[in-house]
């Protein structure tokens, strides 16, 4: 799909203007990433094979949950849309697994979603859950703004944990 075809898609879904806005400025810092990231590996001699259009595509569609929901089982309802819409396993997966730097079974399970992990898995799965921590609506902010808004909500100290060895592991990949 191009970003035509998928903002055409958020909308039929019913995404309000401020979802696909924070869409877009989630995919245009994951895209920038994985080209960082790129760029990064080809300089060490060991390049990295980076799907980047699968990045920019699952990032702008990383929140089409929210069409159903705001609430944190917006990624399972996302990851039903694009099985309802037939769209690839790589992209339903970076929907349902962008969620902080990931949900175990058991913080699945205690939190009332479907109960199984939740943890992303590929480079690019990765990349959008970074990025998308990383956007404040529209706004790129840090890792320590995400951090403190995170222990203001009442996260758990291990999933903060995993999204600081995410930012670090991505950010050591970008060097």
């Amino acid at each position: 799909m191009n970003e035509k075809e998928i903002l055409a898609l958020l909308n039929e879904s019913g995404c309000s203007l401020n979802v696909i806005e924070h869409c877009r400025a989630v995919a245009g810092l994951a895209g920038k990433i994985a080209l960082d990231i790129s760029k990064a590996s080809e300089i060490k001699g060991i390049p990295l094979n980076i799907d980047i259009n699968d990045v920019y595509s699952g990032a702008l569609l990383h929140d089409i949950g929210r069409s159903r929901t705001h609430g944190i089982a917006h990624a399972v309802e996302g990851a039903r849309i694009a099985r309802e819409k037939g769209l690839e396993k790589s992209l339903v997966n970076i929907i349902e697994r962008h969620i902080g730097a990931g949900i175990t079974k058991e913080e699945a399970a205690n939190i009332g979603l479907p109960i199984k992990d939740y943890l992303p898995q590929t480079l690019e799965e990765k990349i959008v859950a970074h990025a998308d921590n990383l956007i404040f609506g529209k706004n790129i902010g840090t890792i320590e703004e995400c951090v403190v808004n995170l222990r203001k909500k009442g996260l758990g100290e291990a999933a903060i944990q995993r999204i600081i060895r995410l930012n670090d592991e991505i950010s050591e990949m970008s060097r």
